[in-house]
């Protein structure tokens, strides 16, 4: 293809609508993680932009994927926050995008086979599983009105527990029954729906929305560096790392090309740390590869990676309407509760269905071993140290499991 048919394709209105319908895909998802973690949402969208464009550079054009806020950082950013506050938590996610950034480097040195080695299945699973289970109080207490730690309660829970479940309700329809591109935005449909509900209850403020701007710059907050948080952010890249390398595979598979070969598992790799990394500087969630617009590519066949770039323009534009960011802000707490309570349960799953797919016997001591205590120390609340050097949550149990699969002998507990 000439350089002349590029731009036009790359220029035509039917490549920028279909950016505008891939940024609609991730819509409820991308703007769902900072409003559950205290993050300004039009952050948000502005880092989902900046991190897309900065993977299409690093990748040079060549992968039709969109990043956008990682759930898998979800529960960390909570529990970080409340410990150490915003600009702390930034600088540990900075510190977890440079931590992509060494995975790219080991995997251009070692081959991508290196990731399984070191981070098999039996520690990769439970740690997914920690990242969705140790979330449930949190969206059961807001799915009835209350705070996430439910020390106080935000919204009557008769009201509460009538929006919540019509949410969770509208989300599970959408995910199992809808079709084509509405099977995509099941988180959306359910926003949008419960918030209706809540609306006729009188359970909005439009205040904040009459009170903002039409064009506000997002309320960006530079990372500040605390040991603390940075130890207890690092490890929690390992699950969203992993996650990666699945979604290149399934792009791979529906595009028909190899971009585990060309441009390479380290170089996208590399783009996710960047976007990262570039997201914590600016006060966002971490970004990650879209499992939502994957499949909305698949259903609308276009591999034009220019498809992502407008989705990422479009993000960035929405990013400074002010009063979209107030309006978001206005989501009660029980429509965010109903969906988080699905949300979470299906992070469980996906590690659940990693543990399954390894084909290894979970009984045996040695996996029975790496499972049990992941799991035990990452629910359970266990804390090692004290100070600047405590280990705790996600971070711990992520450690454990490696430092397990690595000094515990394979053939341990198998037949002789």
């Amino acid at each position: 293809m000439t350089t002349e048919n590029q731009f036009a394709s790359a220029t035509s209105p039917k490549t920028i609508l279909t950016g505008a319908q891939m940024l609609f895909v991730a819509f409820g998802a991308l703007v769902l993680v900072p409003l559950l973690t205290g993050l300004d949402p039009n952050v948000a969208l502005f880092t989902a932009g900046f991190g897309t464009l900065i993977f299409q550079i690093v990748t040079r054009g060549r992968v039709p994927v969109f990043l956008a806020s990682s759930f898998a950082f979800i529960a960390p950013i909570i529990a970080s926050v409340q410990n150490w506050g915003i600009p702390a938590t930034m600088g540990g996610l900075l510190a977890a995008g440079i931590a992509y950034l060494i995975l790219s480097a080991i995997v251009r040195a070692k081959g991508a086979d290196i990731l399984h080695r070191i981070l098999p299945s039996v520690v990769v699973g439970p740690v997914i599983m920690v990242i969705g289970l140790a979330l449930a109080p949190v969206a059961v207490n807001m799915a009835m009105g209350k705070t996430g730690d439910g020390s106080a309660a935000l919204v009557d829970y008769d009201k509460a527990i009538i929006v919540s479940m019509f949410s969770l309700v509208v989300t599970l329809l959408f995910a199992v029954f809808s079709k084509g591109v509405f099977r995509l935005i099941p988180i959306l449909a359910g926003v949008v729906a419960g918030y209706v509900l809540a609306l006729f209850m009188g359970m909005v403020s439009f205040a904040p929305v009459h009170e903002a701007a039409w064009f506000a710059v997002p309320s960006f907050t530079m990372p500040e560096f605390h040991w603390q948080a940075i130890l207890f952010m690092i490890p929690v890249a390992i699950a969203p790392a992993i996650e990666h390398v699945g979604d290149m595979v399934a792009i791979s598979q529906v595009t028909g090309k190899d971009y585990l070969k060309k441009p390479g598992l380290h170089r996208t790799l590399m783009g996710d740390g960047l976007a990262t990394s570039a997201a914590a500087i600016f006060g966002g969630p971490p970004n990650t590869t879209y499992s939502e617009v994957t499949g909305a590519v698949m259903l609308t066949r276009n591999f034009n990676p220019m498809v992502m770039t407008w989705a990422a323009v479009f993000a960035i534009v929405l990013a400074f309407i002010g009063k979209m960011g107030a309006v978001l802000q206005t989501i009660p707490v029980p429509v965010m509760g109903g969906i988080m309570t699905l949300l979470f349960g299906s992070i469980a799953v996906v590690g659940m269905n990693t543990l399954v797919k390894s084909g290894q016997d979970l009984t045996a001591p040695r996996n029975l071993s790496i499972i049990a205590l992941i799991l035990v120390f990452g629910i359970g609340g266990m804390y090692i140290g004290g100070g600047e050097f405590s280990l705790q949550g996600v971070s711990l149990c992520a450690i454990v499991g490696i430092v397990l699969n690595l000094v515990l002998p394979k053939h341990l507990g198998e037949d002789e």
